[in-house]
Order: C-alpha cells, then sequence, then structure tokens
C-alpha cells in the first residue's frame, strides 16, 4: 500500500521536528532504524505506512545537520540524496519510489500514480509542478511533503484505498489546501467520514506571530469561526494557530474529529528528547 514520509523541509538552522517519541501521539518507527523515523499509531501499517523524519541520522552537516531532505536550501545535493535513500531503505522502499512536489503555499492538489514514481527524487526541476497536496489510489508511490514550521498533514482512507500528504502553510491554509485535498479524495471514491487524519508537528498557536495581511486573509477564510484561531498578541499584530486552522477545515470538510491525531508538539529544539528515548 502507498507509503509516505511527510519531511522536514530543514531550512538551514531550522530545528525540525524531534522530540515526537516523548508523547503518545506519536512513537519511533522503525524502532531499531538508525534514521529515526516517526508515526502515528492510528495508522494502521498494513494498508499503509506514515513517517515522519527527525533532523538525526543524515549525512548533512553545518547548518543542514543532519538529516536535510530538501534540494532547495543549499545542502550539498550528494548528502541530500544520501538523507533521502537512508529514509527510503528505513521504509522498504527506494528513492525512485519517492513523489515531491514543487510547494507553492496554494491550494493546487496532484493526483499521481505508478508513472511519477521518482519524479522530485533526484532533482527539482521534474518534481509534481505547483501543488501543494498529492494524493494517489497506487500502491507504489511514496508521497512526500517537505515541512520545517508549517503543517504536515497525512489523510488516509482506509476504506477507499485513497491516500493524501499535504503541506499547510499560512498561505495554503487560508486559500484551502485542506477543503481541495478532501474534495480530490472524494472525487476518488473516499468518504470524509472514513478518513483518518495525522497533523504533525508545527510551529505553535502562542509562538507563531503574523501581521495585518494575513490576519485578513484567516478572518476571510475562517469567518465567524476566525477568534477561535486569531487572536491579538499585544503587539499590534496576531498569533495564528495552524494546527487549530487545520482542526476546523478537517471537521468542517466532513472528517470525524474522532479521527483527528495531532502530534501535540511545536517544532523546534527537542533534539535532546530524542536521544534520550
Amino acid at each position: 500500500m502507498p507509503g509516505t514520509p511527510a519531511s522536514d523541509d530543514a531550512t538551514a538552522g531550522a530545528d525540525g521536528l524531534a522530540g515526537a517519541m516523548s508523547t503518545g501521539a506519536l512513537r519511533a518507527y522503525p524502532p531499531s532504524a538508525p534514521t529515526p523515523l516517526l508515526t502515528w499509531p492510528c495508522f494502521d501499517p498494513s494498508l499503509v505506512q506514515v513517517t515522519l523524519t527527525t533532523r538525526l541520522g543524515g549525512a548533512s552537516t553545518g547548518p543542514y545537520a543532519s538529516l536535510n531532505l530538501g534540494l532547495h536550501v543549499g545542502d550539498a545535493v550528494n548528502a541530500v540524496l544520501t538523507n533521502r535513500s537512508r529514509v527510503a531503505e528505513a521504509i522498504g522502499a527506494a528513492l525512485d519510489d519517492l513523489v515531491f512536489c514543487q510547494q507553492v503555499h496554494q491550494r493546487a492538489v496532484a493526483v499521481v500514480g505508478d508513472g511519477d514514481r521518482g519524479r522530485g527524487a533526484r532533482s527539482g526541476g521534474d518534481a509534481i509542478p505547483a501543488a501543494d497536496a498529492l494524493v494517489t489510489t497506487a500502491p507504489g508511490p511514496v508521497l512526500v511533503v517537505l515541512v520545517a514550521d508549517c503543517v504536515p498533514i497525512v489523510l488516509h482512507d482506509p476504506v477507499a484505498g485513497v491516500l493524501a500528504c499535504v503541506h499547510a502553510g499560512w498561505g495554503g491554509t487560508v486559500r484551502g489546501i485542506i477543503p481541495a485535498t478532501l474534495r480530490s479524495m472524494r472525487d476518488l471514491g473516499s468518504n470524509p467520514a472514513d478518513i483518518v487524519a495525522g497533523i504533525g508537528p508545527a510551529i505553535g498557536a502562542d509562538v507563531y506571530q503574523v501581521g495585518d495581511d494575513v490576519a485578513g486573509a484567516a478572518r476571510t477564510a475562517f469567518g465567524d469561526a476566525t477568534d477561535g484561531v486569531l487572536r491579538p498578541d499585544g503587539t499590534g499584530r496576531f498569533l495564528f494557530d495552524l494546527v487549530g486552522a487545520a482542526h476546523l477545515q478537517l471537521r468542517s470538510g466532513g472528517v470525524d474529529p474522532a479521527n483527528v491525531h495531532p502530534s501535540g508538539l511545536v517544532t523546534g529544539g527537542l533534539v535532546d528528547l530524542v536521544l534520550q528515548e
């Protein structure tokens, strides 16, 4: 069945998705892997493999240390390809099974199949163009999104066999990338009530400060529900809860709240917690 590592963007100096082994929402997968990976227990491993990377277990050095998966941040290409190969091997796949998209913070969704395996895996030039979510019903492609502080979301319908991987920053969130992905899944036969959703670590609601432009876009997107995801911070700016916004959009799209599983963690500064487990 389809697999999807929802991977750390590793922008230079970012702390990435580390430390999630300290919460019951995520667990190590596989436990003995030299490259630490994380997954949600809510996904049935007999149907789908879902993983998140940390910044541990890679070949990158300096500000990219160590498991940087992004070809677009200035890291050495050979190191990134080594890192991607290690992640693929850890889940029983090959580098050329991975499918990447050129993320643009919009709401475009791409449906991919076996013929798309390997796109973007070795070069950003042949990645799926201008999309922030990938959807498939095929068993071969390994869907990938790259994030640092944006929200990685995995959606799986175990009944219809539809899988999606979503990159939801503030731009994609207010422009409707989550509703657009749910519509794409419905078009492929999915019932939103059957979807299991994993929301990965992302920037915290108490620290994500935005200005009037983002606040205005959030009000347009969320209407009467805006107060649940946006609040003044006392400086003339606002705090935007991206994970809370994802919850709202999933629920509005028909996903059962009981099937939505957040990581319970924010990005940054948690590498030592992983090392201690």
